[in-house]
């Protein structure tokens, strides 16, 4: 007999669909001169998802629709957060985008689908949904890269992301259908279940091998970083803001799932894999910044020094270690929020404001806004009491507690030379000249965004139990 599903506890997926609909109907026939209508329609759809999010918080843990979806508190966590991330980035990206000539109603429509292929990404309860899943969130981002179409850099990006994307995926499909050849199920709690003959082990093992590649790929790990440099200077800088938050709060939720639920019984193997991404990402990401003139590049090689802080709490196995690098995701996402914020902040028609000699005297143009990159700066640094501070101390007691004392020496001793770019740009603010005295002009709403984006890396650095705890809850 035919049993209706109950679709109560994936109502914030529903709710999320038939808005974007609403939203691509109201571009359509009420947008306006300027898309404010598609833009309050976005916000409001984000912001109504955000509730239908929050009533389901309560509810007990579930596996659903044979398997292929999950209602846990880890989902719960990080659909929120995505979210958030999300409408902090639309709110950046009005201005710019209406300046820059590509505004259009498509721009929020593949946020909100990005949003929701997010959503499915991190309450995957099989490999289905996570292809699914991150297919759907893909797709938009390549779109939204490309759609500066009068830029020179922003299609070269767009190919380059499409290029590296695709090979990703294609590393993530043979490791799924490996995994889907030796244990028959797509399910994660079933794929946990290691094969009994040692023929069938090692092609489970090949099978977390090109899982652990796709991810690092995603995520921008050496030594498949090459393209986020790239990515990061030819894209729009609105579409680089939300594309270094959202995304990685999502792939966060998808290497718990891969990783952690369906291969915990070679967990050995691919920590000693993570192990080595986190090393070569930290020099790498590190020394690189150390080179770039160019800001938007500097976050780029620092974003893949950041994965390699990030990865090391994954490394060590344990809840722990995992609620450390949940912690250090959510942080990671408002810190490049406000980063590439400031660069859009700064901007205006016809000018980028991107090299780091454009910020040279801002402290004399305005203090306030110098005050506020030098907040998000020392965060991005690790230096209290700013909140990036603490989920980096709360990574190295976790690689000290789970015994790789060497790993967190040597994670600590990369944190001291990436401050050196940090402060780079920060003494550039503070002391250099200013070449340019034009006044500087944004909207009201950027203002309050990017002074808020700012305030939050000193009042979270002064009471960090605000994300802490909710990362721990997520692992209890």
């Amino acid at each position: 007999m035919f049993e209706t599903p109950n679709l109560y506890l994936m109502s914030a997926e529903i709710f999320l669909v038939i808005a974007t609909c609403l939203v691509m109907l109201v571009d359509l026939f009420f947008a306006g001169a300027e898309r404010k209508n598609t833009y309050a329609a976005a916000m409001l759809s984000l912001a109504g998802t955000l509730l239908v999010t929050l009533q389901l918080y309560e509810v007990p843990e579930a596996i659903l629709y044979s398997g292929h979806y999950v209602h846990d508190q880890l989902a719960i966590i990080l659909k929120v957060a995505i979210y958030i991330v999300s409408m902090i980035a639309l709110m950046y990206a009005r201005t710019y985008i209406a300046e820059r000539q590509f505004l259009r109603g498509e721009y929020y429509l593949l946020t909100l689908f990005a949003v929701l292929g997010a959503n499915v990404l991190v309450a995957a309860g099989s490999m289905l949904t996570i292809y699914l899943g991150l297919e759907l969130m893909s797709l938009s981002l390549y779109a939204m890269v490309a759609m500066q179409r009068d830029s020179h850099s922003a299609p070269e990006a767009a190919m380059k992301y499409f290029v590296m994307g695709a090979l990703a995926s294609g590393f993530l499909l043979w490791g799924m259908s490996l995994l889907y050849g030796v244990t028959g199920s797509l399910q994660l709690d079933q794929i946990a279940q290691l094969p009994s003959s040692a023929d069938q082990l090692i092609i489970y093992r090949f099978a977390m091998i090109f899982i652990v590649a796709a991810i690092a790929f995603k995520l921008g790990a050496v030594p498949f970083h090459m393209w986020i440099p790239d990515i990061y200077h030819g894209a729009p800088t609105s579409v680089v803001a939300f594309l270094g938050s959202a995304p990685k709060i999502a792939a966060f939720g998808m290497i718990i799932r891969l990783l952690t639920e369906a291969m915990p019984g070679i967990s050995a193997d691919w920590t000693a894999m993570l192990v080595m991404l986190a090393v070569l990402s930290l020099a790498i990401g590190n020394i690189g910044a150390i080179m770039q003139s160019n800001l938007k590049r500097l976050l780029a090689y620092s974003a893949i020094a950041h994965m390699g802080y990030f990865v090391i709490g994954l490394t060590t196995g344990n809840n722990e270690g995992f609620a450390a690098s949940m912690f250090y995701m959510l942080v990671y996402a408002l810190m490049t929020l406000g980063g590439f914020g400031m660069i859009l902040f700064l901007s205006r028609a016809g000018f980028e404001s991107d090299e780091i000699s454009h910020f040279k005297g801002l402290w004399q143009r305005s203090p306030w806004h110098a005050l506020l990159m030098m907040f998000i700066l020392m965060s991005m640094a690790g230096i209290p009491p700013f909140v990036g501070f603490w989920p980096k101390l709360q990574i190295f007691m976790a690689a000290v507690n789970s015994g790789q004392v060497g790993l967190a020496i040597y994670a600590a001793v990369m944190s001291l030379i990436g401050a050196y770019y940090y402060l780079k740009v920060v003494k550039v603010m503070f002391f250099d000249t200013a070449e340019d005295m034009t006044p500087i002009k944004a909207s009201t709403s950027l203002q309050l965004a990017i002074s808020a984006n700012g305030l939050a890396m000193l009042v979270l650095g002064l009471f960090p139990s605000v994300i802490l705890a909710w990362c721990l809850q997520a692992f209890a």
